[in-house]
């Protein structure tokens, strides 16, 4: 597993990354430690640093939240959630999904432990509370049915949805590239150009980006508009 630098967006609020298992899924610990709040994004597995700093600085972990459903980001779902007894949150399309019997039986194949288990589901517009902060759900299907990007002003967590001057598969099961086009038109573009990007992979140069950056040189915003 390897750290990735931890960033200080506002003082008062902490991303912490980490990559996790053997796909590398980022994994995102973020904190608001004026009120000792934490969440923690796409858990591949164990990530144990991410664990102990949670428990070095004595932070109460709020919510766990899937940006999708692919195993290797639900991996570590229940082992955080025995841990810390926080619920795990997904949006409703892709609980829906992954929970069908073939699906398990794919994640079974990956080696992965299949998705069992979701408490809260969510739809585009959910406010996650966070301390004196609020995540928004941005529903970006297209990778998955129920694909997420989580909204923090200035910064956007966007899972397999959109990487650093990439964009996520859709050519896996209920994938769809018309459905990503569109996710990435509507609900990314829009945003404010300074919006920082964090990736649930780093497949190129290393996260995180900007908006800005990913208009000039991500293909997948630059080649379909």
């Amino acid at each position: 597993m390897q750290k990735l630098n931890n960033f200080d967006a506002r003082q008062s609020l902490l991303i912490i990354p980490a990559k996790v298992g053997p796909l590398e899924v980022i994994s995102y610990l973020v904190a608001c430690p004026e009120s000792g709040e934490a969440l923690l994004i796409d858990p591949g597995g164990e990530a144990l640093v991410l664990l102990t700093r949670l428990h070095q600085e004595g932070w109460r972990l709020r919510w766990i939240v899937n940006t999708h459903g692919h195993a290797d980001h639900i991996a570590g779902n229940d082992f955080w959630a025995q841990e810390t007894h926080a619920p795990v949150a997904m949006h409703r399309l892709d609980w829906e999904f992954f929970r069908q019997p073939e699906m398990q039986e794919q994640a079974r194949a990956e080696g992965f432990p299949p998705l069992t288990r979701v408490d809260v589901l969510l739809e585009d517009g959910h406010i996650l509370p966070l301390g004196r902060w609020q995540l928004q759900v941005l529903h970006t299907p297209g990778h998955t049915p129920g694909s997420i990007c989580l909204y923090l002003p200035p910064n956007l967590f966007t899972g397999d949805t959109l990487f650093v001057e990439a964009a996520g598969r859709t050519d896996l099961p209920g994938g769809s590239l018309t459905q990503l086009v569109h996710s990435l038109q509507e609900k990314i573009l829009p945003l404010p150009e300074d919006t920082q990007i964090w990736p649930g992979h780093d497949y190129g140069e290393p996260p995180p980006s900007t908006l800005a950056h990913e208009k000039e040189n991500n293909p997948y915003l630059t080649d379909f508009f």
